[in-house]
């Protein structure tokens, strides 16, 4: 059952997959294996730093997921080596954000109100790109 794969401790599967809405948002092995670096590298660590839990709000998207919720086109989401996060407790964002713009595993780190789009880049050196207020817009 992929419903019960863990990516990491407190990350699963099918929170990235949001296999509820989209059963046939399913990754491969190459996918999963770039979830499971964000995971640990990435979001663990942030978890840990800004003690509380991390809500996915969009992980993988295979290309009819990423058309219909308006993904770009070169999005790395497609990649399983991004994810739309916000912290459980809405206070802690401010803590994850900081976090997050100082990891050297940070790809992209985009804002929005009250979440972020975090991305790592796992075969070639992380850009660092940082754009606080991105979404707001």
């Amino acid at each position: 059952m992929m419903d019960d794969v863990r990516l990491s401790s407190h990350f699963t599967l099918a929170e990235f997959c949001n296999f509820g809405k989209y059963p046939a948002n399913v990754p491969s092995t190459q996918q999963t294996a770039n979830m499971i670096y964000g995971c640990r590298l990435l979001l663990e660590p942030a978890r840990e730093a800004i003690g509380c839990p991390i809500i996915v709000n969009s992980g993988f998207r295979n290309p009819r997921v990423n058309a219909l919720v308006g993904g770009v086109a070169g999005s790395q989401h497609l990649q399983g080596q991004a994810a739309d996060i916000r912290p459980k407790d809405p206070a802690r964002f401010q803590q994850l954000v900081d976090f997050l713009r100082h990891c050297e595993y940070t790809d992209q780190l985009l804002t929005g109100t009250g979440w972020l789009h975090i991305s790592w880049a796992p075969f070639r050196s992380p850009r660092h790109d940082v754009r606080l207020g991105y979404y707001s817009k």
